[in-house]
């Protein structure tokens, strides 16, 4: 992959993360930086307690660093105050996660537009984008059944459907297909890499699932708080 010339759309600089343990400080991030670039899709690996979520919900904005600096598209995020981070996160930022995390009393539509009615009056072009989605992962037969009436698969299709409302930036995903058989881990990774070939979005996602790690333009490994490895993945498109 070629990188001359395509925007940056994660740059993590210099980042510690530590955590307080009674009289003890845990270190769990040890000043990883890194550059992520747009439409890139890089997968994040390294054995369990090395800070690959922790360094996601930092790029995330759902938790923040100790020390160090954030952006996303350009958005110095440490610079926002709370109200503008979750504004900035909702539109800027998918996440899909080991669990769906669902609402079980709204529809399989419900659940997908209801980000886009966070902080902007819902329009028809936003109900059309929803419908849309559903049908690219392939549930447009599903519309109005609850969650507890679709299979794991399924639901975890909801979830990244739902992520990519609001046109995010990026689309983090931690550990997606961890409650997943093979057969559908296989399903939800290639709805993943088609949808990042078709909306162009930055995709990076933390999985032990070694058959998927390849499968990226980048896979960066942890390890103790710190990049320890960086290469080429099997992913050969031109970004």
């Amino acid at each position: 992959m070629n990188n001359k010339n395509i925007p940056k759309t994660i740059e993590v600089k210099d980042v510690y993360k530590n955590y307080e343990n009674g009289p003890q400080v845990v270190e769990v991030i040890k000043g990883i930086s890194l550059e992520i670039y747009k439409s890139e899709v890089v997968t994040i690996m390294g054995p369990s307690g090395v800070g690959k979520s922790t360094l996601l919900h930092i790029i995330g904005a759902l938790d923040l660093p100790s020390s160090g600096q954030v952006l996303i598209a350009g958005e110095d995020l440490l610079k926002l105050h709370n109200d503008e981070v979750a504004r900035f996160r909702n539109k800027a930022i998918g996440f899909v996660f080991q669990f769906h995390h669902l609402l079980p009393e709204f529809t399989l539509y419900e659940n997908v537009i209801l980000p886009a009615m966070m902080h902007e009056p819902l329009t028809a072009e936003k109900e059309e984008y929803a419908k849309y989605l559903i049908e690219e992962v392939g549930l447009s037969h599903r519309l109005e059944h609850k969650p507890s009436e679709l299979s794991g698969g399924e639901q975890q299709r909801v979830a990244v459907a739902r992520a990519l409302m609001n046109k995010p930036e990026v689309l983090l995903a931690d550990e997606p297909t961890g409650n997943l058989d093979n057969r559908n881990s296989e399903v939800l990774y290639n709805l993943l890499l088609n949808l990042n070939q078709k909306l162009k979005q930055t995709l990076v996602i933390v999985t032990h699932d070694e058959h998927m790690t390849s499968r990226a333009n980048r896979i960066i490994l942890l390890d103790d708080g710190r990049v320890a490895k960086q290469s080429q993945g099997t992913l050969s498109k031109e970004l």
